[in-house]
């Protein structure tokens, strides 16, 4: 029998749609913050054209995302599409709290380097996205969609094939 894990997504994987392309057994569980952590950017993403998302320990602040219930047989490939393999991200244990209150301790990913900068307007389009359709709280999302992007105008395969996902699925 194959175990489960919680996963507690707060970048790209927000948009389920996302998280589904390359882990199929994501199930969306509820609305979480992670206290004492803060949203930065780091580490220039080829797949991206911009700086990916990551959690920083930093008093005081919040970070919202989505915890998600996977199968343990999704870890290696959720473990890949981060870049554990190529010392991009590493895997980390957080204890995240419900809306109501409800904890939980859930798999993460924080990027090694700290070479901070700005999103493509694609990936922060698609992390709004997610955080629209995942609930998480408005004054969060406003965070959101104020953090400066670097403008690229360039092609991002995994966007388009995202907004086409999106677009099949109404």
């Amino acid at each position: 029998m194959t175990g489960t894990f919680f996963y507690f997504a707060f970048g790209s994987n927000l948009l389920k749609e996302r998280l589904l392309i390359n882990n199929k057994t994501a199930i969306f569980k509820t609305v979480a913050k992670l206290e004492n952590y803060c949203l930065k950017f780091a580490h220039k993403s080829i797949t991206w054209c911009g700086h990916a998302a990551t959690i920083v320990e930093s008093k005081h602040d919040v970070v919202w995302g989505v915890v998600y219930e996977m199968n343990t047989s999704n870890m290696d490939s959720l473990d890949k599409q981060e870049g554990v393999d190529q010392n991009i991200y590493r895997p980390i244990e957080v204890r995240v709290k419900s809306m109501n209150d409800v904890t939980y301790d859930c798999r993460t990913y924080q990027l090694l380097g700290r070479d901070f900068g700005d999103p493509s307007p694609q990936y922060k389009d698609i992390i709004v996205r997610g955080a629209l359709a995942s609930g998480i709280p408005n004054d969060y999302i406003e965070f959101l969609k104020s953090i400066p992007d670097n403008g690229n105008k360039k092609k991002v395969p995994i966007y388009d094939e995202i907004l086409s996902l999106l677009e099949n699925s109404k």
